[in-house]
């Protein structure tokens, strides 16, 4: 009974953790994003990760590397990038790079590896990863994008349908004109160009004589105010996908412990490679934790070539990620993605194995 308590108590610990940490990023790297995205132009980003061109590749492979993102914080960059039209291929190559690639993993995978270890653990993740791109952009899997919802744009500006480059009055006389609007108030980035707005000191005022009066500009949130509404946009959006993905790690954190794990991925089963693979992604575990839990695992029997299957299995992918993907992406694409990160794990627990064991 003392054991079930201690499971569900850590259980609960890890979901109120993982729920207040991911939402806090969630949120910060999504205002983060917005704000990228308002000073560098959809057509700038799409020329930088054109999927036609090699160096998008590079660059999306870079910039994985640098950014200390974990699976389910990489969540808002990829929309950002979708929303951008940039490259599906390019794009792709930063959600697989991004959870298994930063200057804090490579560091702690050299201390406790070495660097023969860790270098071949950066090829195998950087050129698993640009090729499986490449390969998923190649058969058309961008078919299988859902369209993410865009945050209304700023640019509308001006009400009744008519358009930012219109005067003024012209705008007033097209609204005095209709006979159903008898003043305009200001509007913000986040409504409607024609939806109601609440009562305000009007903006635009209808005269006796037919012609309208300017009386005050319209208001226009400033970045951080639209990095912010596009941020919580963003988030009421995911937050059910966020919830039950950290519900069910959370649960398989409190009630699987690492002995389980040890003992059924020992050096002696033929198994404990793909098998540390598949039980790394339902762990949401981030690689910064589960290197150092390494040599824990490996001292209860655990071979290097499931550790390191484990270690890209777990922060390559999580349920918490896959909930998220899954109002990003269709079901292929998510197969896909599970089999690459899954082939990554496995593939660098074999080389690690067969070379260094």
């Amino acid at each position: 009974m003392n054991d079930w308590l201690t499971m569900l108590t850590d259980a609960s610990q890890m979901f109120l953790f993982l729920a207040f940490e991911l939402s806090v990023l969630f949120l910060v790297i999504s205002a983060g994003v917005s704000l990228i995205r308002q000073k560098i132009p959809d057509a700038k980003i799409q020329a930088m990760l054109g999927a036609r061109k090699g160096r998008g590749y590079l660059i999306s492979a870079v910039l994985g590397a640098l950014t200390p993102f974990c699976s389910c914080s990489t969540i808002p960059m990829l929309r950002g990038l979708l929303s951008a039209k940039a490259g599906f291929g390019p794009t792709l190559t930063f959600l697989f790079v991004s959870p298994l690639l930063n200057p804090i993993i490579v560091g702690l995978m050299w201390a406790t590896f070495g660097w023969k270890v860790t270098v071949l653990y950066a090829v195998i993740a950087a050129g698993v990863s640009v090729l499986a791109s490449m390969l998923l952009d190649m058969l058309g899997f961008e078919r299988h994008v859902i369209d993410p919802k865009d945050a209304p744009k700023s640019s509308c500006g001006t009400s009744c349908g008519t358009t930012a480059s219109e005067p003024a009055s012209a705008n007033a006389t097209a609204c005095c004109a209709s006979s159903t609007i008898k003043s305009v108030k200001p509007i913000s980035a986040a409504a409607s160009c024609c939806a109601p707005q609440p009562e305000a000191t009007p903006a635009l005022s209808c005269c006796a004589d037919g012609t309208a009066t300017l009386t005050q500009a319209p208001v226009i949130p400033t970045a951080f105010a639209k990095a912010r509404a596009d941020a919580w946009l963003q988030f009421k959006e995911v937050l059910p996908y966020l919830l039950l993905g950290v519900l069910i790690g959370s649960f398989i954190y409190g009630f699987i412990p690492s002995e389980w794990i040890a003992a059924h991925a020992g050096a002696d089963n033929p198994l404990a490679i793909p098998f540390s693979a598949i039980v790394g992604i339902p762990l949401y575990i981030r690689a910064e934790a589960v290197i150092p839990l390494a040599s824990v695992l490996m001292s209860k029997g655990m071979g290097m070539g499931a550790v390191m299957a484990l270690i890209i299995g777990s922060a390559g992918a999580s349920l918490t990620e896959v909930i998220l993907l899954k109002s990003m992406f269709r079901t292929p694409m998510i197969v896909a993605f599970l089999t690459v990160i899954l082939g990554m794990a496995v593939m660098m627990g074999y080389l690690t194995q067969f070379l260094f064991s």
